[in-house]
Order: C-alpha cells, then sequence, then structure tokens
C-alpha cells in the first residue's frame, strides 16, 4: 500500500517552522535530534498498545503496569550487575543493559499472559468494560508494585559509558546528543523494522491480519486464532516492558506511577497516529517528541498543553489520525 505522504510533510513542515523560532542553527539541531530519540522512545512503549488495539480490538488502559514492571525489573537487575554498570568498558555496559531489558520484558510478557486470561479475555469486543477492567487492573498492579519493589523513588543508574554526550560539528553547528538518547534511537528504529517485518513479510503476520478480518475462516482453516491474539497481547506487553526500561533510564529513576504518567502520552500518539497502525504511531510519537521539546524551549509553560493541543488540531485536519489502520 502507497504511503501517505501528507503526515511526513506535515513532521517536516513543523521542523523547519521551528528553525528560525529558536535562535540559532546549534539550538535547532540539538533540539531536534533529542525530540526524535524521545519520539522512538515513546514509539517503542506505544508500539505494543498500538499492536494490541489494532489487532485485537482490545483499549488496554492498564499498559502502564507492563512499563513499570520492565523498569522496577531493570533496577533489580543493574543492581545486581553493579561491577558491569559501573565499569569503563562498552562490552560490559551494553550485557548489563541488555540483561535489564530482556528481563523487563520477561516480566512484562509473563504478567501479560495473566492479564489477558483473567482481565482481558472476558470481555473482548466490549470496549466499555475493556477500559474499566484494565483501568482496575493497573490499580491493582500499582499496589503489587509498591508491595514488591517500595513505594520510593528507586534510582536507575545509566551504564558508565552510556552517560555524557557525543559532540560534533554539523555544518557549523555545535550539535550536543546523550550518549544513551542515540543508543534509544537505534532500538526504536529495530522495533519499528522487526514490527513491518513480521506484519507484513511472514505467514504469523499474514495470519493475524487475516484473523481480524474473518475470524471464523482462518480457524476453518485449522488455524487456532485465540493462541495467535494472545501472543499478539504478550508481544505488546513486552515491548511495554522494553519500553519502561528506555524510559526509566531516562528519567533516571522509577516509582510505582511510572506506566500511570505516561499512559496518557500514550493514548495522545495512537490516536494522533490513527488507532492500530504502526506507522501512524511511529509518525504520532516523533510528532510529540519534537512539539515537547520545540515548546519546552521556547514557551515553558505552554509545554505542558502542548502535546493535548497538538492532537486537538491533528484530529481537526483527519479525524480518523494520520493513518487510519488500513495503513499498518
Amino acid at each position: 500500500m502507497k504511503l501517505d505522504p501528507r503526515p511526513l510533510a506535515l513532521l517536516a513542515t513543523i521542523m523547519l517552522l521551528a528553525l528560525p523560532l529558536t535562535g540559532s542553527p546549534s539550538t535547532w539541531l540539538n533540539l531536534t535530534l533529542a525530540g526524535i530519540a524521545m519520539g522512538l522512545i515513546i514509539f517503542v512503549i506505544a508500539s505494543g498498545l498500538t499492536l494490541v488495539f489494532g489487532l485485537m480490538d482490545v483499549l488496554n488502559f492498564g499498559h502502564g503496569v507492563f512499563i513499570a514492571l520492565g523498569a522496577f525489573m531493570a533496577t533489580t537487575v543493574l543492581a545486581a550487575l553493579a561491577p558491569w554498570v559501573a565499569a569503563p568498558d562498552v562490552a560490559a555496559n551494553l550485557a548489563a543493559l541488555a540483561a535489564a531489558c530482556l528481563a523487563g520484558m520477561a516480566i512484562a510478557a509473563a504478567v501479560g499472559v495473566v492479564f489477558e486470561r483473567v482481565l482481558v479475555r472476558p470481555v473482548y469486543g466490549q470496549h466499555l468494560k475493556q477500559i474499566l477492567i484494565t483501568m482496575g487492573g493497573m490499580i491493582i498492579g500499582e499496589e503489587l508494585i509498591k508491595a514488591s519493589w517500595g513505594a520510593q523513588l528507586i534510582p536507575l543508574p545509566m551504564p558508565e559509558t552510556l552517560r555524557g554526550i557525543f559532540l560534533w560539528d554539523a555544518f557549523g553547528a555545535d550539535v550536543a546528543v546523550e550518549k544513551f538518547r542515540m543508543l534509544s534511537m537505534v532500538i526504536g528504529i529495530a522495533v519499528l523494522v522487526t514490527l513491518l517485518l513480521v506484519l507484513n513479510r511472514t505467514k504469523l503476520g499474514l495470519l493475524i491480519r487475516a484473523g481480524v478480518q474473518d475470524r471464523e475462516m482462518v480457524e476453518a482453516l485449522g488455524y487456532r486464532i485465540r493462541r495467535l491474539f494472545v501472543g499478539v497481547f504478550v508481544a505488546g506487553a513486552a515491548l511495554a516492558g522494553l519500553g519502561g526500561v528506555l524510559w526509566g533510564l531516562v528519567q533516571q529513576g522509577v516509582t510505582a506511577q511510572i506506566g500511570s504518567h505516561v499512559n496518557l502520552l500514550l493514548f495522545i500518539v495512537i490516536i494522533i497516529g490513527g488507532l492500530g497502525s504502526t506507522v501512524g504511531c511511529l509518525v504520532g510519537a516523533l510528532l510529540v517528541g519534537l512539539v515537547a521539546n520545540y515548546a519546552g524551549f521556547l514557551a515553558p509553560k505552554a509545554a505542558l498543553f502542548s502535546n493535548i493541543g497538538l492532537m486537538v488540531a491533528v484530529l481537526l485536519w483527519r479525524p480518523q489520525g494520520l493513518y487510519p489502520v488500513g495503513a499498518k
């Protein structure tokens, strides 16, 4: 399917409009790269949510639980691997980070299995009940996290070689980007490519999409759609766990409410992008990241409302979002 270029043009237009407002090319480049990095982290977190809605038609307001679990698991793993985290060795630092990410994804996926079976499965196709029961699940999950890790802020140390910034000269402008944000950009792009390849280029992706369109037909061919859908939900939870690790490291600490604080931002992103659209989720996340950075620099008091204003403006232009569900 041909990709609609207009949402991409909107992204480029916002970037270009910000150039004269920020005062200097150096400031603009720094804000833009930081915004793109933030957007890609948000995309990793939101991709699981849009995947679950687009393929399963499930509104999961409990997504924040998986984010928090990933972040808290990272605190446990990185504390256990403190010598690797503090070592001035890139390989050791990346190994510790990889272990934290895998552990965060694993625990989020495991809880996702229980969450889907106990809370989501009884309310398939009932959006209002999905909202209410998953919100209840998130509240219970936060209390269980407090019981396990405590209610206080827990520091999440950045591995030694991922601290600091990359500094270089680009077209006469000084550019400074945090090392960890650069790594987050690579992870975000890898998640995007993987999702698009699986959904559009594999038999598994074909079966899942076909099951959404005509479940009875796919089941008549001998495939168990329920198992596929459970796999989708678990994959979405695992991506949230991965995003929770990244978000916690950016914040340098985690609390039990870290997931619920991000939840509103995630729904803004997937509404802007188009409910269920992976590409739309990416563009929406980049828009949110860039606008938040530009607004935070130009008008700090307005930054709190910038994302909601962006969502309203996009929906006035395209009520179904930038890329409707057909643009997965």
